[in-house]
């Protein structure tokens, strides 16, 4: 289990957009967080949400959920720096009545966005949207106080633990993967986290393996994508040795141009390549955080 970071470095510096070569270069402790974030306000709008491909296979420049996602992402890496809070302002002006937020917001333009996010219907709460601006929100909040005590991250919370809680059947494998991730997310805050998480253990097999239903053929949430880190509460739904092959597996996805690659299908070129540099850093936070890349190694 070898991961070739040289290499990894020269598929960013080839292949990916400015943000994620900015954010693997933070990652490797060479790099500037100022520098993240100029990048990632390129795809901000005038309103405090993000668009414009931020979410690569929403390319339409309007502020979506999916932008917003992606931008709290940056935040939890580098710090808010103030912008954070002027996301969750932008989500509580899109939310719904019940506390969720819908999966996407209509765009003008659909050219390069993925039909299922042109297609939404902005009138319903989505349980995955919400749980994954909320879950990552909540990752921010540990260094933005005004993030943890805004009213909107209170009423989405509100919204997940109870959407989670009255689920009587498997959802679908993303939606469950973003419930469990804001289910650690709020393990701190809540004392209904834990139960609802064994709730959600009867939805997951043992192997961590669900295919995604609608998906490219072979598309599966696997362990790390339930449970990407050591310490989360997320890890107890699997064995130790299940972590360890997911682990293997992951290392051993570094392709020969030096990069990662998804098993999922992209809606342009563009985006092809963008969720490549997204999941090559992603890898590499991984890997390095469970111990499989030291980290003391230089990057």
């Amino acid at each position: 289990m070898t991961v070739d970071i040289a290499a990894a470095a020269s598929f960013m510096a080839t292949h990916a957009r400015l943000l994620d070569r900015r954010r693997f270069e933070y990652l490797s402790g060479r790099g500037d967080a100022g520098a993240v974030l100029a990048a990632v306000d390129g795809y901000r709008n005038a309103d405090g949400g993000y668009g414009w491909g931020l979410e690569p296979d929403l390319r339409a420049p309007e502020s979506q959920p999916g932008g917003a996602l992606h931008a709290l992402e940056v935040f939890a890496e580098v710090g808010p720096a103030g912008r954070a809070v002027e996301v969750c302002d932008w989500l509580g002006r899109v939310a719904l009545p019940d506390g969720g937020v819908p999966f996407a917001v209509p765009v003008a333009d659909s050219a390069g966005c993925a039909p299922f996010w042109a297609r939404a219907d902005p009138r319903v709460s989505s349980l995955q949207s919400t749980a994954f601006v909320a879950g990552v929100a909540w990752r921010v909040a540990a260094a933005d106080e005004r993030v943890a005590g805004h009213p909107w991250l209170a009423a989405a919370t509100r919204y997940c633990l109870d959407a989670i809680a009255a689920l009587e059947e498997a959802p679908h494998a993303i939606e469950l993967r973003f419930a469990v991730g804001f289910l650690d997310a709020v393990s701190g805050v809540s004392d209904e986290a834990g139960p609802l998480l064994d709730r959600l253990r009867t939805f997951i097999p043992a192997d961590g393996l669900l295919p995604v239903a609608g998906g490219k053929e072979g598309e599966t949430m696997r362990p790390l994508d339930f449970a990407p880190l050591p310490g989360q509460q997320s890890r107890q739904l699997f064995h130790d040795d299940v972590i360890a092959a997911d682990l293997r597996r992951l290392a051993d996805g570094q392709q020969d141009d030096g990069g990662w690659a998804v098993d999922f299908d992209s809606h342009s070129p563009a985006a092809a390549l963008e969720w490549r540099g997204y999941a090559t850093v992603e890898a590499v936070s991984i890997l390095r955080a469970n111990g499989t890349i030291p980290a003391d190694r230089v990057l």
